[in-house]
This record gives C-alpha cells, sequence and structure tokens, in this order.
C-alpha cells in the first residue's frame, strides 16, 4: 500500500507538529510544557528521546492554535538556553509515526473477526490471554483511530499511545548545524558568554 504524503495546511486552529532539539538536562521538557501553556494551549501528545549524540534529545510537540500565536510560541522557545533547534513542521511534508497497544476483550465468538480487523492493519498480537488480545500498531494517527475505532465495540480494556514522532521526507533535516554535529565526532556546543545559549559548534582541541 503507497503511504500518503502528510502535509498540514496552515489554518486558524490548525494542529502544528513542533520538532525540538534540545540539551539533554534535567528541568527541560518542564520549561518546554510550562510556555505553551502558557499560551493557553494544551499538548495533544509530546515524544521525547535521545539523538545520536547522548547529550541531545529530540521532541516533537503537537498543539493546536491560531498561527500567530504558535509562531510566537516557536520563536520564544528558540530562546530557551537549552534549547538548539526549534522547527514548525505545519505545511511541510513528513513522514509521521506513533505506536499503540490496545488490549481487547477476546470472547469466543469474536476472536476471529478481532484477528480479522488487526490482520487488515498489519497489527501484531502481542498478547494473549483466554479472554483478551494486546494488539500492537504502529502508523499515522489516522490509521490508529481508524484502528481503535474498530475494536471499541468489542469491548477495549486497556489502551496506551506513544504520541507522535517525525521526520521531514527527502533530504531536508532540522538543520545543517545539527546534522554537521552528528558527522563530526571532535566537536562542541558553543555558548553565548552571558545567556549560556548555544549559539554554535567549534572543533574540540
Amino acid at each position: 500500500m503507497r503511504e500518503r504524503v502528510k502535509a498540514t495546511p496552515k489554518e486558524a486552529k490548525a494542529r502544528h507538529i513542533i520538532t525540538l532539539l534540545v540539551e539533554n538536562h534535567a528541568g527541560v521538557l518542564a520549561r518546554v510544557a510550562a510556555l505553551i501553556a502558557a499560551k493557553g494551549y494544551n499538548i495533544d501528545s509530546l515524544t521525547v528521546g535521545e539523538t545520536m549524540d547522548p547529550s541531545i534529545s529530540r521532541m516533537t510537540l503537537v498543539v493546536r492554535g491560531d498561527d500567530s500565536v504558535v509562531e510566537q510560541a516557536v520563536k520564544q522557545l528558540n530562546r530557551l538556553i537549552d534549547v538548539i533547534r526549534v522547527t514548525d513542521l505545519t505545511g511541510e511534508e513528513f513522514v509521521e509515526r506513533e505506536l499503540v497497544l490496545v488490549k481487547v476483550k477476546a470472547r469466543p465468538e469474536a476472536k476471529a473477526e478481532i484477528l480479522r480487523i488487526a490482520d487488515i492493519f498489519r497489527a501484531k498480537v502481542v498478547d494473549v490471554a483466554p479472554v483478551s488480545y494486546m494488539l500492537e500498531l504502529t502508523g499515522a494517527e489516522d490509521k490508529l483511530n481508524a484502528f481503535v475505532e474498530l475494536l471499541r465495540p468489542y469491548g477495549i480494556q486497556e489502551f496506551a499511545r506513544t504520541g507522535m514522532t517525525v521526520m521531514t521526507r527527502g533530504s531536508k533535516t532540522l538543520g545543517k548545524q545539527t546534522e554537521e554535529m552528528w558527522k563530526e565526532p571532535d566537536t562542541k556546543l558553543v555558548r553565548d558568554s552571558d545567556r549560556g545559549k548555544v549559539v554554535g559548534l567549534v572543533e574540540k582541541g
């Protein structure tokens, strides 16, 4: 099946996917979340994990709001000391992925139909109990939503979802600076002497 290219239109109250590269320090996540909350927006989903450099983490935020206010929030996020780069992917073409685990009731008369739904969506059965199945599915938001809705009538006992992680299509990356950082192991971050903010890279030594 050919994957549909995702492109988020820029419109009022649109979904905004924001990616950040941040220093892997305690409290960074709290400061980022507090700044978004101060704008009156709830974070629909948030994922965070280490990059190829363990001192740097990558965050993906999904928020909904007016373009102008989200744009202002992005600028303020860029000013945070521990933030290296912020990118709003609204309007960009990207690949998105989420993972969901669903524990669904599996009565004898419903087992075959549940497995058929799982097969259609290419979900994995990761645990089997006498009266339940645990299913795992990875995909885009729309695919996961459709999968869950089809399982709902059978009785969902437990549900866990990771939140979205994204990457732009083609050769475009979060930025030349970060690309160079991973290509050259003998580089280090340069900070503004007054603010401590990361402003560039130099060779070690």
